[in-house]
């Protein structure tokens, strides 16, 4: 007798989803945002790709290079990620001579970040091509155009937007 799993002999229940009126939804921004995002990030990925590095490095070089100094802390919560998921990354960036670990200056089991020579030139490698992108796409843009992308772009950041349920019915 062979018996079954009990993974494979459970039925996967799944949660009740909201109903949604799909003519409100704004899937040209939307698809629009994927395509942007997909390719705004494919010149650096090829980079980080030729020295077996990912998004994360490209996280962390970036705003390291940005903000020198900066705790791992500090990191943490720009990035919103674990200390276990920026572990591996930012070993391997130290490892490689990207990025700098020291002590705090007041508090010695504080670690400030900063971005070695090769760091910064590798941040700045990454963000030439996204730069090129942005100038190209914003040509010809009036300042206040450049202005209404800026505001949007900000305006997408940090929203927590509750899923709409439908109450019809339910009191």
């Amino acid at each position: 007798m062979i018996r079954q799993s009990a993974a494979k002999t459970a039925k996967k229940t799944l949660p009740e989803m909201p109903v949604v009126d799909d003519k409100a939804i704004d899937f040209e921004t939307i698809e629009n945002l994927f395509f942007a995002y997909r390719d705004f990030v494919s010149d650096p990925d090829a980079i980080l790709a030729k020295l077996g590095y990912g998004r994360a490095h490209h996280r962390v070089v970036h705003f390291v290079g940005r903000r020198p100094g900066m705790t791992v802390a500090d990191l943490l919560a720009i990035l919103q990620i674990t200390k276990q998921s920026l572990a591996r990354v930012l070993k391997e960036l130290i490892d490689s001579g990207y990025i700098r670990q020291m002590a705090g200056p007041a508090d010695r089991r504080q670690r400030r970040l900063y971005p070695t020579l090769a760091g910064r030139e590798l941040a700045l490698a990454l963000c030439e091509p996204q730069s090129r992108r942005i100038a190209a796409a914003m040509d010809g843009m009036t300042d206040e155009e450049r202005s209404a992308v800026r505001r949007f772009l900000a305006g997408m950041q940090g929203q927590t937007v509750e899923p709409a349920i439908d109450t019809d019915g339910v009191e």
